[in-house]
C-alpha cells in the first residue's frame, strides 16, 4: 500500500504536470523515474513545445534516467506518473525494466479529456492490411542477412 514517500514522490510528478501544461509544453502529463529516495530522471508532456510525438512525460523521464545512470535498464528504479501510461509509454517503461509503476489518473480520466488511447489498443489487434495505417510487409533478403549478422556476432550486447 502507497505511504508518505509514494505521495510526496507522485506530488512531484503531479506538480510536473502542471508545470508543463501550464507553459504550454503539451498535455498535463508529468512523470519521475526514482531510485532509492532520488529522483533521477522528471519528465513532463513536451509534445508541442518539441515538435515531437514521442516527447511523453514517461518518456522523457526514462531517457534523462536512463542518460544519468549510463544504462538502459531501471530496473531498480520506480515510475511516479500523473496518469496510467499510454501505450507508447507502456512499451518504454517495459523496455526499461522499473520495478513498479504508480500512477494517479486513469485512461479513462484521460479519454475524458480527449487523450483517449483505446483506438491504438484495438489498432494493434487488426490484420496489418487493415490498420488505419496499414503496414505493408516488404521481405528483403539483406534485411534478413543483417539479422544473420546480428545473431552471429561476438560481441553483440542483448536488452
Amino acid at each position: 500500500m502507497p505511504g508518505e514517500r509514494e505521495r510526496r514522490f507522485m506530488q512531484h510528478a503531479i506538480a510536473l504536470s502542471r508545470r508543463g501544461m501550464e507553459n504550454g509544453d503539451g498535455g498535463p502529463f508529468g512523470a519521475i523515474v526514482v531510485r532509492g529516495e532520488e529522483i533521477i530522471g522528471e519528465g513532463w508532456n513536451q509534445v508541442l513545445s518539441d515538435t515531437d510525438p514521442t516527447a511523453h512525460a514517461e518518456v522523457v523521464a526514462i531517457r534523462q534516467a536512463c542518460k544519468k545512470l549510463g544504462t538502459f535498464q531501471l530496473h531498480d528504479c520506480e515510475i511516479y506518473t500523473s496518469c496510467e501510461p499510454c501505450p507508447m509509454c507502456l512499451g518504454a517503461i517495459y523496455w526499461a525494466r522499473p520495478q513498479r509503476v504508480y500512477y494517479a489518473n486513469t485512461k479513462e480520466d484521460a479519454a475524458a479529456i480527449d487523450f483517449d488511447d483505446s483506438f491504438i489498443y484495438r489498432e494493434i489487434e487488426k490484420d496489418h492490411i487493415h490498420k488505419k495505417i496499414p503496414l505493408i510487409a516488404m521481405p528483403d533478403k539483406e534485411a534478413l542477412d543483417v539479422f544473420t549478422d546480428w545473431k552471429d556476432k561476438g560481441d553483440r550486447r542483448l536488452y
